[in-house]
């Protein structure tokens, strides 16, 4: 026990640290070239994905940009408009093994609505790429858009926060989120597309990225823990107040159950129309039909008749007429009320007048005569003449 403990001490200290080498001579190590493949591939390998229709004019259009880049790897591609399908296989001249998987990305992504500029990317070593599938993790279609909006953001800007700080290229398209860029990025990507359908707003994860690129900065706080530099949001779902329910009338302790409602034999015992024959019950059963459609037809001519009913109009101009007749007679009214007043008053004053003038005994009322007074003065212009 004691030597194998030596040994493996003795191999811990004999390991390269590999953060002392440069990355450039690491990718340098790692690169694979046709040097490091003496024959070609025993066996040939192929994958095949669907494309929406959608995608037919633009696939077509750049298909001999995807040959040329897949030849200068030895990756033969076929384009299937009728199934609506792309295929890619190795051939005698593949000499990387590890291609096939690269290719089979890229025309996921191609199917994904991806641009080729940016899905020829996936072809390189240190790029990567996740098709995330959010179709399935909200029910609700409305809930579902709502938050697929929220993760792109106003005119785009979340998912470009999120691009910028993770290092990824992010598509959103239908119920996928195609993600390409460096392996550890994906994870971070796809933990925030999967809260946002969970009802976790972006924001909280680009506040947490945002403090961890600053930490990175630090040397100090290599070999430290980041836990007391980063924010924890508590999750609130505030729950709608529930209306309160009137309150429950208390029953009354019954010592027997309410009688049931009776049944149709019961009903049929109480009218004597059990006992009735058949005949006599068909015939009550046409008489209560033959009623009931004259009940329908007298309401059905009721409701005809309506529509030729005219209407009572009461013309504007008719009511004004009216309305100032009636005002003009009570003026009238009132003015012959003021003018009898009037007229007593001036009756009342004269007849006091003509008592203080008059004697007691004056009986003559000649006067106040108007045949006579007239006769009078015509008698004495006639001597006058005369003499």
């Amino acid at each position: 026990m004691v030597s194998n403990k030596k040994e493996s001490r003795e191999e811990r200290t004999d390991l390269i640290d590999l953060s002392t080498i440069p990355e450039e001579e690491i990718k340098k190590a790692l690169t694979f070239t046709k040097e490091d493949m003496p024959g070609p591939l025993l066996e040939e390998s192929s994958f095949a994905t669907l494309f929406p229709k959608y995608r037919e004019s633009y696939l077509r259009d750049i298909w001999p940009l995807v040959t040329k880049a897949l030849d200068a790897h030895g990756v033969a591609c076929q384009l299937d408009l009728v199934e609506g399908s792309m295929t890619v296989s190795t051939t005698r001249k593949t000499w990387d093994p590890f291609i096939i998987l690269k290719a089979r990305d890229l025309i996921k992504l191609l199917a994904r609505s991806v641009p080729f500029p940016q899905a020829v990317r996936i072809l390189e070593d240190d790029v990567a790429c996740d098709v995330v599938k959010i179709g399935n993790l909200v029910r609700n279609k409305e809930r579902f858009v709502k938050r697929r909006q929220r993760l792109l953001g106003p005119n785009g800007n979340t998912l470009k926060a999120i691009e910028l700080l993770t290092g990824c290229y992010a598509m959103i398209q239908g119920s996928t989120v195609a993600v390409m860029g460096p392996y550890k990025s994906l994870d971070m990507v796809r933990r925030i597309v999967e809260d946002c359908m969970k009802n976790v707003h972006p924001i909280y994860h680009i506040k947490e990225l945002m403090i961890r690129k600053e930490l990175a900065k630090d040397p100090k706080l290599a070999n430290e823990s980041w836990d007391r530099f980063l924010p924890r949001f508590k999750k609130r779902n505030t729950k709608p107040k529930k209306p309160k329910a009137a309150p429950k009338k208390k029953k009354k302790d019954e010592v027997f159950p309410p009688q049931p409602p009776p049944t149709k034999i019961e009903q049929q015992l109480q009218t004597g129309e059990y006992f009735l024959r058949p005949d006599e019950k068909r015939a009550r059963q046409i008489e209560r039909r033959k009623q009931a459609s004259a009940e329908g037809r007298v309401k059905k001519d009721a409701e005809r008749a309506k529509a030729f009913v005219a209407p009572k109009e009461a013309p504007a101009a008719q009511s004004s007429r009216s309305s100032g007749a009636g005002a003009g007679k009570k003026k009238a009214d009132e003015d012959k009320a003021k003018l009898e007043e009037l007229k007593s008053k001036l009756v009342a004053k004269a007849g006091a007048k003509a008592a203080n003038k008059r004697p007691a005994g004056d009986g003559d009322v000649s006067e106040y005569v108007v045949g006579a007074a007239a006769g009078g003065k015509s008698k004495s212009k006639k001597a006058k003449k005369a003499a």
